[in-house]
């Protein structure tokens, strides 16, 4: 899908590196051009033997690295002429350091006209909130997505994994497809941003619209649906908790007729949609001591025969050997460059012919020197001169 398409990855950490994988998983080759101390993210713990860090690992897939020092002319020099043969460049620095590192959309299109330069912001690029620091937990306080996640009426909750960095990679990677098949298209560079802020606030959707039009404020309702009911979750007998969403009156009757309660479905207080949630917390009581009286092996094989919308509540490594990781291709082994083991890592969403089969995430700098012989045409000696000025680090052979 991206095949022959050169992505410079300027990013770190997680957001910006998830988009540049995300672009790799769609066939584009993806340079991650690091630091000479590499991508802060390498040693996030924990470390495992191979002194790799899980947290790099997952982001960094199926990418090729190399180390510039953009605060040097000669390292600055050496990433522009890679610009000239690339299609689009990615980072996630704040609003001000671009500009002062060269690699800004104006300077870059002066290099090459047809450029896409992808950038992701936390908050603004302008006034006070340019500098502000912008971490996952910050941006979910203040975009309102913590005030609706968590039990109601308790403390407000950060959604369990990194929500607004990797909505806000997906955001960059779909930003950047977009740009490149503009400027296929005209041959004019573009210029995308994204906010993290911004990501977070568009993912509230219906919540968001509602209160525009002049609904209640959005609150923590736990696992229960705001708008449906019944659509929330109930411990079985024996300790597992089973969601239940039977939306539509076929789904509710059928629960109703597997609870063995079906005088339920026609109940002047759960006989509608509108009147189910208007008593959802009756509802809910009544649902819980059913729900309680049986193992969750034995409610899930009835909801299943009876196609009720139903699913336990696993725990990650449940999910990670459940029948559909299989079938779906969510898990591959890759092999370690050093050691030749497989590993496994979590595979591609995407679902296509040809789609390419990532390789294990790069060592520091291990792709250096081709990748600068590759694209820049430097020669062996020049890329050595450059590394004994520090303006790129290169991994050794032996080292590989």
């Amino acid at each position: 899908m991206l095949s022959g398409k050169t992505i410079l990855d300027l990013s770190w950490v997680l957001g910006g590196p998830f988009a540049g994988q995300l672009l790799a998983q769609l066939g584009a080759d993806v340079i991650k051009v690091e630091t000479l101390e590499g991508d802060l993210s390498r040693r996030i713990p924990p470390i495992l033997n191979e002194h790799e860090s899980p947290f790099f690992l997952s982001v960094n897939r199926g990418k090729r690295s190399i180390a510039i020092d953009l605060k040097t002319e000669a390292g600055k020099k050496t990433f522009y002429d890679l610009v000239k043969q690339a299609d689009a460049v990615i980072y996630g620095f704040a609003p001000s350091v671009p500009v002062r590192l060269g690699v800004d959309f104006e300077t870059l299109k002066t290099i090459k006209p047809s450029i896409v330069v992808a950038q992701l912001v936390g908050l603004h690029d302008k006034g006070e909130y340019a500098d502000a620091p912008a971490f996952d937990l910050m941006i979910q306080a203040l975009s309102g997505v913590m005030s609706i996640t968590g039990e109601e009426n308790g403390r407000p909750v950060r959604v369990g994994y990194q929500a607004a960095d990797l909505v806000g990679g997906l955001y960059l990677a779909l930003a950047t497809v977009g740009a490149l098949c503009k400027a296929e298209s005209n041959h004019t560079g573009q210029y995308v941003q994204v906010s993290l802020f911004d990501t977070q606030v568009a993912m509230l959707t219906w919540q968001a619209q509602g209160w525009l039009c002049g609904g209640p404020i959005p609150e923590a309702k736990g696992s229960r649906h705001a708008m449906i009911a019944p659509s929330d979750i109930y411990r079985a007998a024996d300790g597992v908790w089973i969601a239940l969403s039977p939306t539509g009156e076929a789904f509710w009757q059928a629960l109703c007729q597997q609870l063995g309660k079906p005088e339920l479905a026609h109940d002047p207080r759960f006989n509608t949609p509108s009147v189910r949630i208007e008593n959802v917390k009756q509802l809910s009581t009544i649902l819980t001591e059913c729900i309680e009286q049986k193992t969750s092996h034995e409610w899930l094989a009835l909801f299943k025969l009876a196609r009720v919308p139903a699913a336990p509540v696993l725990h990650v490594n449940q999910t990670l050997v459940h029948p559909l990781i299989k079938e779906r291709k969510m898990l591959e082994f890759v092999t370690h460059p050093d050691s030749q083991e497989k590993v496994s890592m979590l595979g591609n969403p995407f679902k296509f012919d040809g789609q390419p089969n990532l390789e294990y995430p790069p060592k520091i700098a291990a792709d250096t020197e081709a990748v600068l012989q590759q694209l820049a045409g430097y020669s062996v000696e020049r890329i050595n001169a450059l590394a004994q000025e520090k303006a790129i680090g290169i991994l050794k052979r032996a080292e590989k």
